[in-house]
């Protein structure tokens, strides 16, 4: 169950705990006093989408914290194959910031917000005020029945099978386009290979092209530096080149080297330095007899290079993106080519996904008729106590002429309110009270289904006033007593019947607005009853909530 809730900087509360107990627990207070917000919050660390708006606006930072104590194994084993070992009590944490940053840690570690959101639906349902809404739609209530039937391994295999067979399908049908277009592809990409693989194209082909290119372009630029290079090195006629002034010096120096040891080092690197322009000036010779250009040479290029832009703008951005297009080409044109054995394939394996998919479809159309018929038995019964004795309810499953993810079944809820009037669609008769005892008829069915151990009723009773409002408290009071109840409500009624009533106050200190909330003793209990009962709180209403209080069984002794 959920013990203690912690907020920190959600919108008007700025801090603030809220601690509950085992069975039926009440949140009270006027309108705008933050009641929606407590139920933000819980939706916020269980990992559910929130907006950074909810950060109050004075703050850049908000936290949540939810204990939950005595959890059910169910639960505990979803932690263990997350890789948490905890004992009966869980931690939850989230904070988000204004910039969209956020955290999740569950028992102090590190946990992502899938991880909460996949664990938070174990442990808590959520009634919100919306729900009620999502009960008028029919392709909903197909959920609820598969959910009271205990359908999920089945209906998980059967969704398995259907998108296999989808597959399938959906590849039979590619192959199986008319044989025109066929015919077609098959010249394209026969068009498309050849023109690629008459090319030759090689992978570094295009940057060799521009690079001998822009040395051709350049030639008599080439030539005339290399020429001058190599005059400045052997020199001309009339003056020597650096290789010959070189020489001279090495000769200079190896006359004195006898009288004069030191220089010996420096000649020596002279000398090297000699070795090395001679090299240089044979490489140099050695390029200017190398380097001729064929005149045509250009002409060879331009052209290469006009094939490889134009192959580009086909094909791809690169030669590279080139023949990855060719290697595609070919594995389309050899699966078009095998395309009558691979539908031949194909269409045998697709007859037996069917056959899956239709058998799996029939066993979740036995287990839904099966538990239809107990479902509106059980609901039935549920809205008799809940005020409504005359109430016909029944679910109609019609059969659908192709399986959809779903299975082969369209499922509706019909009612009748009124005696001799035939059940029709909820949409069309229900009232907003009854809509709601019909919702929580079903939340009281589902509840020893489903194995949650917190149910949490957003304005439950909406729409619904006196002796109507009186059995919805009685049937939440029942719930408590297999599971935690926690219920948000406008009506004396009801929140007369908890075992906990926490007060929400909004209140404005400093032109800053804040939300209190305050565990209420028997006294005040009485004063917020009065307040509920009335437009303002006189010895009269003070006097009926004590008999409200007294009627339910609450003492005045904690």
């Amino acid at each position: 169950m959920l013990s203690r809730l912690h907020i920190e900087n959600i919108a008007v509360i700025k801090n603030a705990d809220l601690d509950l107990t085992k069975g039926f627990n009440v949140l009270t207070g006027e309108t705008g006093a933050g009641k929606s917000i407590l139920i933000d919050s819980i939706n916020l660390v269980l990992g559910e989408r929130v907006s950074k708006d909810i950060i109050r606006s004075d703050s850049k930072t908000a936290h949540v914290s939810a204990l939950f104590t005595d959890v059910s194994e169910k639960a505990l084993q979803t932690l263990k194959e997350f890789g948490y070992d905890c004992d009966d009590d869980i931690l939850i944490q989230r904070d988000i910031s204004v910039d969209g940053k956020g955290s999740c840690r569950i028992s102090g570690r590190p946990a992502t917000v899938s991880m909460v959101r996949e664990i938070g639906r174990i442990l808590v349902n959520i009634h919100g005020q919306h729900d009620n809404q999502t009960l008028l739609s029919p392709e909903k209530h197909i959920t609820y029945l598969d959910s009271f039937a205990s359908v999920g391994d089945l209906l998980e295999e059967y969704k398995q099978a259907y998108s296999q067979m989808k597959q399938i399908k959906a590849e039979l049908s590619k192959i199986q386009t008319n044989d025109a277009l066929k015919e077609r592809r098959i010249d394209l990409l026969k068009y498309q290979i050849e023109e690629i693989e008459s090319a030759n194209l090689k992978k570094d082909e295009e940057e060799e092209l521009k690079a001998r290119k822009l040395r051709i372009v350049n030639a008599e630029k080439i030539a005339s530096s290399v020429g001058g290079a190599y005059e400045a090195l052997c020199g001309s006629d009339d003056k020597p080149g650096a290789q010959e002034l070189l020489s001279e010096a090495d000769s200079e120096l190896d006359n004195i080297v006898d009288v004069l040891p030191e220089i010996k080092e420096l000649s020596q690197r002279i000398k090297n330095l000699t070795y090395e322009l001679e090299d240089c000036t044979a490489e140099l010779r050695d390029f200017v007899s190398q380097e001729e250009y064929d005149p045509q040479e250009i002409e060879y290029i331009e052209e290469r290079l006009d094939t490889i832009y134009r192959l580009k703008r086909k094909y791809g951005n690169s030669i590279e993106e080139i023949f990855e297009f060719l290697e595609k080409a070919k594995s389309e044109l050899e699966s078009i080519e095998t395309a009558d054995e691979r539908a031949e394939i194909l269409t045998k394996e697709l007859t037996q996904a069917e056959k899956k998919v239709y058998s799996l479809a029939e066993k979740l159309s036995e287990r839904r008729k099966a538990a239809a018929r107990e479902l509106s038995e059980r609901i039935i019964k549920e809205l008799n106590f809940l005020d409504m004795p005359q109430v016909k309810f029944s679910v109609r499953i019609d059969r659908l002429k192709e399986p959809s993810q779903n299975g082969l079944d369209d499922v509706e809820f019909l009612i009748s309110s009124n005696p001799g009037s035939p059940a029709r669609p909820l949409s069309k008769i229900a009232s907003g009270g009854e809509i709601s005892r019909v919702m929580l008829a079903i939340k009281a069915v589902l509840a020893n289904s489903d194995g949650i151990d917190t149910l949490i009723f957003d304005e439950i009773d909406t729409g619904v006033s006196g002796h109507a409002a009186q059995k919805i408290g009685n049937k939440l009071k029942q719930l408590s007593q297999d599971c935690q109840v926690i219920c948000v409500t406008h009506l004396a009624q009801i929140a007369a019947q908890a075992d906990r009533h926490i007060l929400i106050e909004k209140q404005v200190t400093d032109n800053n607005t804040y939300t209190h909330l305050k565990t209420l003793d028997y006294d005040g209990r009485k004063q917020e009853l009065a307040r509920i009962i009335g437009t303002k709180v006189t010895e009269k209403t003070l006097q009926t909530a004590d008999e409200m209080l007294s009627i339910s069984g609450i003492s005045k002794v904690p």
